[in-house]
């Protein structure tokens, strides 16, 4: 890794691993955003978000607006096209617990490049951040971004940043977050991402930059994630998605609940999610499509001296040892491997692995559906697919290891009756007009 104070702009590239188009009708309380997907690839839809970031009519007056809503000590902030949602969260953070801050329709991006878009620390601890009708996250700035940036269009590490202090009180629902694109800085804003000097344990290192395009989530935080779409996240290391780095403070679980995670691609562990060494995450009716680790393991042993899975490679879900997970009715399909596991206790009920063969032969192992040590707490579980169980180590009284097709329909509900009571079930908020 270079120095502190050195910038860094690299892309590991995008998933190559053919054309990988989300299926009409998935996540349909945003029709118009899978539209765009299918018609121009994730790529391009990045940058046609990226291109009607600042476009809409603007609210009159909107940033004296919120700022008055926050003088008037009521406990709902509103945000519309044009304000800050940062600013909106911090005057919030000073109404106290339980405010909520909810971003009406419309793409939000960075302003500026660094770390992160948004931030949550400790004085935030206890804010919902809602999304009111379809709002979409990104990294993406075309107009900031250095056009012949590897990570271009890219201008921030992480969309979302959850430090150290935050409880599972706190909130983040119904956004969709796109657009990192391997993007690293190191330079600190003139607000640090984390306190310098709270907790030598807490020190930023390779992880802290380089891991969840997504989401990241550092030291004594265990944020609420709930019925986001997590979609077109690439990372330079691991967790194109989110990555959770708890470094042994573990006082909870990451809640993680009613989420899709779909296209996300990095060239390490986790394409999805990656619970770093002594973490923890629950993860409940979460939906995992078309997530690609692997995409430069070779490089990584070359550059960083990292090795890890190097046989079969890594999943959508990485599980590092020391951790632990708890992960209920979730589905995984169409991913380069779905999970894999060295943690003790996990465990895995009512879930469905379907085909997650997605490799594309660089690692000398076959895909497969699970890899986990610890195997006793996998139960109720569905598996289908070249290599249901990597080690052999499932309980085939309690787990189906040879299921049938489970006959997705186009938002990947199963339609066979074996898998009525396991698996996603796509969740519509009550502030949406739309229906399956």
């Amino acid at each position: 890794m270079r120095g502190q104070n050195d910038n860094v702009n690299h892309r590991a590239g995008r998933c190559r691993n053919g054309e990988r188009h989300a299926p009409v009708g998935l996540l349909s309380r945003e029709r118009w955003l899978w539209r765009f997907i299918t018609s121009l690839g994730i790529a391009c839809f990045i940058n046609v978000l990226n291109a009607g970031c600042q476009s809409g009519e603007s609210r009159p007056d909107q940033t004296t607006t919120a700022a008055s809503t926050v003088a008037a000590g009521t406990q709902s902030f509103d945000v519309f096209k044009g304000d800050d949602i940062q600013a909106v969260l911090d005057h919030a953070a000073e109404a106290g617990p339980g405010s909520v801050v909810r971003v009406h329709e419309g793409t939000y991006a960075p302003q500026q490049a660094g770390q992160t878009f948004l931030r949550f620390n400790a004085r935030h601890d206890g804010l919902t951040l809602e999304a009111i009708g379809e709002v979409a996250l990104t990294a993406a700035n075309a107009e900031v971004a250095d056009p012949g940036a590897e990570s271009y269009p890219a201008i921030v590490n992480h969309v979302v940043y959850f430090g150290d202090g935050v409880s599972r009180r706190t909130t983040i629902k119904g956004f969709t977050i796109t657009g990192a694109n391997s993007f690293i800085t190191q330079a600190e804003a003139s607000t640090p991402l984390e306190p310098a000097g709270r907790d030598p344990l807490l020190k930023p290192g390779l992880f802290f930059y380089a891991d969840g395009g997504a989401i990241k989530v550092f030291g004594r935080s265990f944020p609420t994630i709930q019925n986001n779409r997590i979609v077109g996240n690439s990372t330079r290391l691991c967790g194109g998605g989110i990555s959770i780095e708890h470094r042994g403070l573990q006082h909870g679980h990451v809640m993680i609940q009613d989420c899709v995670f779909f296209n996300n691609c990095c060239p390490g562990t986790g394409a999805a999610i990656d619970v770093l060494e002594r973490s923890g995450a629950t993860i409940e009716n979460c939906l995992f499509v078309d997530n690609i680790a692997n995409t430069g393991m070779d490089r990584i042993a070359d550059e960083f001296g990292l090795r890890y899975n190097d046989q079969h490679g890594c999943g959508a879900l990485t599980v590092f040892p020391g951790s632990h997970v708890e992960v209920r009715r979730c589905t995984f399909t169409r991913n380069w491997n779905a999970v894999d596991d060295r943690g003790k206790g996990s465990l895995y009920e009512d879930c469905i692995f379907w085909h997650n063969t997605a490799s594309d032969g660089s690692r000398p192992g076959g895909p497969y559906e699970i890899d986990i040590l610890d195997a006793t707490g996998v139960s109720g579980c569905l598996l289908g697919g070249e290599t249901p169980d990597l080690r052999g180590s499932l309980d085939a009284s309690r787990n189906t290891l040879d299921a049938p097709d489970p006959d997705f329909d186009t938002m990947f509900l199963p339609g066979s009756a074996a898998y009525a009571d396991v698996g996603y079930r796509s969740v519509i908020d009550s502030h949406t007009s739309d229906t399956p």
